[in-house]
C-alpha cells in the first residue's frame, strides 16, 4: 500500500511517498479500513515539519475517512461497507478531558492517516455523517470537533449569543458555520478584505481588518453596544489574547485553542479578572463529543468549507500551501 514517511531530521522535504506492506486482516474488536482522504491542520505541520520534534518513519495526518473493508470479530457497531471517520484522541472515549499528551494520537504518537489501509480497534473511528463525501468527512477529526467543543460542548452555545472568530483557518470556519447554523451572531476578523468578503458570505454579521484596526478588541465590544461577545474562538495565542480579552463580555468564555502567534507571552490578569471571564484550553475532544457533533450537523444541514484538494503524492505541496496562508476552511488530500 502507498503511504507518506517522514524521513528524519524532519521537514516537508523530507516527506517521502513509500510502498508499505499491507496491514492484513483485523483482530477481534478491529475494523479494516480504506483510506480514502485526509485533511491539514496545523498539529499536522507541526509534526511533518519537525517543529514539535523528530519522528523518524511516522506516517502523518491525525484525519482519516474511509471504508470499512473488514470487521474483526465482536464487532458490532461497524459493518463491511461503512463509511468511517476517524477521533483524535482515541483513548478519550467519553467524559471530562484527561488526556494531556499526544501519545495515542494518529499522525503524532502513533501512525497516522497517510495511508491507503489501516487496522484499527473499532472505537478509533465514529460513522460519517449522512450524505457526507469522505472529503468532507476528513475535515471533522481535529478541527470540526475542536469548535464543535468549544462553543458547544464546552460553551453552551444558544440561539441569540454573539460569538467571535479569529482569522479564516479550519477550527475559525467551522465555528463561524456552526455558530450561524445555531442562531448566533457572528463577528469576524482577518487582514485579508478579500477573505472578509468571503466571510461575510458564509454568514458573519461583522468582520473588521484587524491589520487596519490594531485595536480590534475594542472595536468587536464597540460594535455590540459595549456589551461584548459571549464566545471568542481564539487561536492567536500571545499577539491577540489581549485584544480578545477586551472583545469577550463580562463572564464571557474565550476557547484558547491555537498559538499561531506565538506560544508564551504577558496576560493581562487585571482585564480577565475584571471580566469575570472564563479562559478555557481546548485540545479537540473526546469520541462523544465528535459523535454529537454529527448528529449536529446532520439535524442543521451544515456542510465544511474545503479551499483545495491534493493528492497524497502532493501532500508536502500541501502544506506549503498551507503556509501561505491564503486558504479559507480547510485543505484535503484524496487518494
Amino acid at each position: 500500500m502507498r503511504a507518506v514517511r517522514i524521513r528524519a531530521p524532519g521537514g516537508l522535504d523530507q516527506l517521502e511517498t513509500v510502498e508499505l506492506a499491507d496491514p492484513g486482516a483485523p483482530g477481534v474488536g478491529e475494523i479494516r479500513v480504506r483510506v480514502h482522504a485526509s485533511s491539514l491542520n496545523y498539529h499536522d505541520y507541526r509534526v511533518a515539519s519537525g517543529d514539535a520534534g523528530h519522528f523518524d518513519g511516522r506516517i502523518p495526518m491525525a484525519d482519516g475517512a474511509g471504508i470499512v473493508e473488514a470487521v474483526g470479530a465482536g464487532v458490532s457497531e461497524f459493518a463491511v461497507g461503512d463509511a468511517v471517520v476517524s477521533v483524535f484522541f482515541p483513548q478519550w472515549q467519553d467524559g471530562r478531558p484527561w488526556v494531556g499528551d499526544f501519545s495515542q494520537t494518529p499522525g503524532d504518537g502513533v501512525d497516522g492517516y497517510a495511508r491507503e489501509v489501516v487496522v484499527r480497534p473499532t472505537n478509533w473511528f465514529t460513522r460519517v455523517p449522512a450524505g457526507y463525501s469522505l472529503a468532507e468527512a476528513a475535515t471533522l477529526t481535529t478541527a470540526g470537533v475542536t469548535a464543535w467543543r468549544a462553543l458547544v460542548s464546552d460553551g453552551a452555545l444558544k440561539a441569540g449569543d454573539t460569538v467571535l472568530v479569529l482569522g479564516a483557518g479550519g477550527v475559525s470556519v467551522f465555528a463561524l458555520q456552526i455558530a450561524r447554523a445555531m442562531g448566533a451572531t457572528v463577528f469576524a476578523t482577518s487582514s485579508s478584505d478579500a477573505k472578509l468578503e468571503r466571510l461575510r458570505a458564509l454568514g458573519a454579521a461583522q468582520t473588521i481588518n484587524y491589520k487596519k484596526q490594531l485595536d480590534w478588541g475594542r472595536e468587536v465590544a464597540d460594535r455590540t453596544g459595549g456589551r461584548g461577545v459571549d464566545h471568542v474562538i481564539e487561536v492567536g495565542g500571545a499577539s491577540t489574547l489581549s485584544q480578545s480579552i477586551a472583545a469577550v463580555r463580562v463572564g464571557g468564555h474565550i476557547s484558547q485553542i491555537g498559538a499561531l502567534t506565538g506560544r508564551s507571552g504577558e496576560v493581562p490578569i487585571a482585564a480577565l479578572i475584571g471580566k469575570n471571564a472564563r479562559l478555557q484550553g481546548v485540545t479537540v475532544g473526546s469520541r462523544s463529543n465528535q459523535m454529537d457533533m454529527i448528529r449536529g450537523l446532520e439535524a442543521t444541514g451544515l456542510r465544511p468549507l474545503i479551499d483545495r484538494r491534493f493528492s497524497l503524492e502532493q501532500l508536502p505541496e500541501a502544506f506549503k500551501y498551507q503556509l501561505e496562508g491564503r486558504h479559507l476552511g480547510k485543505i484535503v488530500v484524496e487518494f
